[in-house]
């Protein structure tokens, strides 16, 4: 290979979008300037390499972030409800008030990090404060102070899943987006399934040691472990493309930026444009698809709902709590590994409607199972089908980022006001498993089958409505004579 450097400042080709004349815009944009054709794909992969990486880095925080939001379902099991003197839907609305913490900050925090150069710094000092709530929610004598505190923590928590889905779309080309976001999102699966291991470690092994109580040392284990993972995502997590970094020689961070300009739609205008104000935000906001994808979202997030409760419905089965939380794990380990195969199928097709109503419906198998029988066997392969349903999930917010990829401000508005939106969702969710409902929990598991099918509903009228815009654009460039252009994900 040659020795002369892939990128060179001075002396580029028009093949890869700069034009003979367009030397005063060096200043702006990146530009490959002299890239061989043998070249490029060696310092793409060593680039993806690292990123994946560092990406993955993001996994763990995601599975920490997880941990520490539901871990009060695996306190429940050891005496947490009781030692706060809990009654009626009090501990519903101990889940509940987590997710208005959500809904208040997500768009304004990832309006905010849009704006940054440093997302690793202020990323790592959410998760830090976070750590501190959880563990001082081990130390709380009170329900009144153990609300109070699950509130901050999901004002602190509602920074990192928008901002982190919106930094892999800063680095990722929309059909490498797909297996990127089930690795992130797998997080979510791999903390409900080891999260309940850990969990029973501790309930079962620290109760009493130096006075406190099982419950009260899952949260301070757990709040301890995620400050220790913040301090140390402060050097590895990634900034964005623009931001130098030591990580990256200087062929690949020119090659990362130009990568997003080669993704971008043609003649787009907004991509690298200076934001003006909230204009993002503004923009996002007079979307209608915003409103219509944040509706299904929610909709999904509530049929979701099962997860906060796992142990729960684990515990139905008649064991005790450390077995209960034991079997927590296998059907969330194969719902971690099905994301991944069913989010590379979706980027090698280019389809996402059939990879998101696909695991819905096998999650709506799974709950017309336990509505069924009261077998426990039966009742727990019922759990194994549950889970796929989670799948979901992760090619929705793909499909959101392929949806608002021409535009980087509206897009962190987008992504942030769609999850704010699906939040409540998750705000109504814990009333749909009052303790009264159980054993059987028929009425949440018909909520669920309503809600699944809502989201399938809205999630097919939407993939219609982008069929008849890429069939608009299609006609236009064909009667004007224009190269093929965007066309949007189905």
């Amino acid at each position: 290979m040659s020795d002369r450097p892939l990128l060179d400042a001075g002396n580029y080709s028009p093949q890869y979008g700069a034009s003979e004349s367009g030397s005063n815009n060096l200043n702006d944009t990146p530009i490959l300037s002299y890239i061989i054709e043998q070249s490029r794909p060696v310092v793409e992969k060593r680039l993806l390499r690292k990123l994946d990486l560092r990406v993955a880095f993001l996994v763990l925080i995601y599975i920490v972030n997880y941990m520490d939001r539901s871990n009060a379902a695996a306190a429940r099991l050891r005496g947490f409800e009781e030692d706060l003197n809990m009654k009626g839907n009090q501990f519903n609305t101990l889940i509940s008030i987590l997710y208005v913490g959500y809904v208040l900050m997500q768009a304004p925090s990832n309006i905010f990090l849009d704006r940054m150069k440093r997302p690793s710094l202020y990323l790592s000092s959410c998760m830090a404060i976070w750590g501190a709530i959880t563990l001082f929610t081990g130390t709380v004598r009170t329900y009144h102070a153990a609300l109070i505190l699950r509130f901050l923590l999901g004002l602190v928590e509602a920074a990192f899943f928008p901002g982190a889905v919106f930094l892999l779309s800063r680095w990722y080309k929309r059909n490498e987006l797909g297996l990127r976001t089930a690795l992130l999102t797998c997080g979510s699966s791999v903390s409900n399934a080891f999260s309940a291991l850990i969990a029973s470690g501790i309930l079962a092994g620290l109760d009493g040691t130096l006075g406190f109580t099982a419950w009260r040392w899952l949260f301070l284990v757990e709040g301890t472990l995620t400050i220790i993972v913040a301090v140390c995502a402060i050097w590895i997590l990634p900034d964005f493309p623009s931001t130098p970094s030591v990580w990256l020689s200087p062929d690949e961070q020119t090659l990362a930026k130009r990568r997003m300009e080669e993704d971008a739609a043609a003649g787009n205008e907004d991509q690298d444009k200076p934001v003006e104000g909230f204009s993002g935000l503004s923009e996002a906001l007079m979307d209608w698809r915003v409103w219509w994808l944040g509706v299904a979202l929610s909709f999904m997030i509530a049929s979701l709902s099962f997860g906060n409760f796992f142990p729960t419905l684990s515990a139905t089965m008649g064991y005790n709590a450390t077995i209960s939380l034991l079997l927590c794990a296998p059907p969330w380990i194969l719902g971690t590994a099905t994301s991944f195969f069913v989010a590379r199928h979706s980027d090698v097709t280019g389809d996402r409607f059939w990879h998101i109503a696909g695991p819905l419906l096998v999650g709506v198998v799974g709950f017309v199972i336990a509505i069924s029988t009261m077998n426990t066997a039966v009742r727990y392969l019922s759990l194994f089908f549950m889970t796929q349903s989670s799948v979901a999930y992760v090619i929705f917010l793909t499909w959101v980022l392929n949806t608002f990829s021409q535009s980087r401000s509206k897009r962190a508005a987008a992504v942030a006001l769609i999850n704010s939106m699906a939040t409540f969702g998750n705000i109504g969710a814990p009333y749909f498993w009052p303790s009264s409902w159980g054993p059987s929990y028929v009425n949440s598991y018909l909520i669920c089958i309503l809600t699944s099918a809502m989201s399938i509903a809205m999630c097919w009228a939407f993939r219609k409505h982008l069929s008849r815009c890429n069939e608009a654009a299609e006609a236009e460039e064909h009667a004007l004579g224009l190269p093929k252009g965007f066309r949007y994900l189905l």
